[in-house]
């Protein structure tokens, strides 16, 4: 019994990188003004940003870059990730235990998305509002953040706020 306890949850605990990951909050000027790409969780199919733990020999926006790639199938304009703020939330963890998380966001401006990516098969992903995102994503901290965008650099060197109109869900 003490063996499985510790299997199911303690170990995992012990294992893991500290309870901190890295989010890519992806974005691009749609023809109806500014817009974020959501994606589904694997399991719980709830709208989330691409996250994960830190990688080893990765700096942070590097991190936000890899899973934006990995989980949405993103192509970046170029320009450097911005950190542009944190939120919190409950992972929950093999056996069901929860695991208090802070999650770095970092913007990242969109050229494209490839119909081809290395978990297109596990997950949904879509452009929308921010006001429309904000709405649906389950975390109130995430949530406000996407609500109250700061401004955002665009390729062009410009800065461009969050439109409270709703945008597309084309891929």
């Amino acid at each position: 019994m003490l063996f499985g306890i510790w299997k199911s949850y303690l170990a995992p605990l012990l294992g893991r990188p500290p309870r901190y990951q890295i989010g890519a909050l992806c974005y691009r000027n749609g023809t109806a003004g500014l817009e974020v790409l959501l994606i589904t969780s694997r399991t719980t199919r709830r709208w989330i940003i691409p996250k994960g733990w830190p990688m080893q020999g990765t700096d942070a926006g590097g991190t936000a870059l890899e899973e934006a790639w990995e989980e949405a199938g993103i192509k970046p304009c170029g320009g450097k990730p911005l950190r542009i703020g944190r939120y919190r939330y409950d992972k929950i963890m093999d056996g069901g235990l929860p695991l208090s998380t802070e999650v770095d966001v970092y913007a990242i401006e969109i050229e494209k998305l490839y119909d081809s990516w290395p978990e297109m098969e596990e997950r949904e992903r879509r452009w929308m509002s921010p006001k429309e995102a904000a709405k649906l994503v389950a975390e109130p901290e995430l949530a406000a953040l996407v609500r109250d965008l700061p401004e955002l650099p665009d390729s062009r060197g410009n800065g461009k706020r969050a439109s409270s109109g709703t945008a597309g869900d084309a891929s």
